[in-house]
């Protein structure tokens, strides 16, 4: 698979020879719905709760005698078919949101999502990627003038110069290999590796 190169002035300036395994893969739309899904599920905390029948503040008295009045019976007020009454199956915090996705499926989907921007031509690839100081100005100034706009950025090691220039810029996202994820790989229009980025890619998805 031929990867485009570019310079830093978003001119295709070479191509690069990539894994057709990584880059050159079929789109497996389910496979990539899946591993989403599952990566967002299992960040999910389960922080919020409600209440039940026996833990809303309500007194246990029957609001009305059981036969005579006409009305249904009813035994207290803290019945979940009452406003205010207690939740039928309340939310509890110990709800475990994660999903199991095995590691073969994991790595093919996130070679099915590269392999997808490839043809899109919404992956490219540049030599290096750095800026002098931790300046949000510089590192805006530099990815405008590749022609790039919303874009994720994809190094290989870390950088602190970009990662504190980049956290003020709301189009902008620079993530280690290590880091890359599904989500992060979709949410963005535009996703430039480094040389070294593809070369770790390669060696991390065999």
């Amino acid at each position: 698979m031929e990867l485009k190169l570019i310079n830093e002035q978003g001119q295709s300036a070479a191509t690069l020879s990539a894994s057709d395994a990584l880059f050159g893969r079929e789109f497996n739309e389910a496979l990539v719905h899946q591993i989403v899904v599952a990566y967002q599920a299992n960040g999910r905390s389960g922080t919020r709760a409600q209440k039940g029948r026996s833990d809303v503040r309500h007194s246990g008295r029957k609001p009305w005698r059981q036969k005579g009045t006409g009305r249904a019976r009813s035994g207290d007020m803290a019945n979940p078919i009452w406003r205010g009454g207690g939740k039928t199956f309340p939310n509890l915090t110990d709800e475990n949101f994660s999903q199991k996705v095995n590691r073969k499926m994991y790595r093919a989907g996130i070679a099915s999502i590269l392999s997808q921007l490839a043809r899109e031509d919404r992956l490219k690839v540049v030599e290096k990627f750095s800026i002098d100081a931790p300046k949000t100005k510089l590192l805006a100034r530099k990815v405008k003038d590749m022609g790039l706009d919303h874009v994720l950025v994809i190094i290989e090691g870390s950088d602190q110069n970009l990662y504190l220039s980049a956290r003020n810029l709301t189009n902008v996202l620079v993530l280690d290999v290590a880091h890359a994820d599904p989500v992060s790989l979709v949410r963005f229009k535009n996703v430039l590796l480094t040389r070294g980025a593809v070369e770790k890619f390669e060696e991390m998805m065999k």
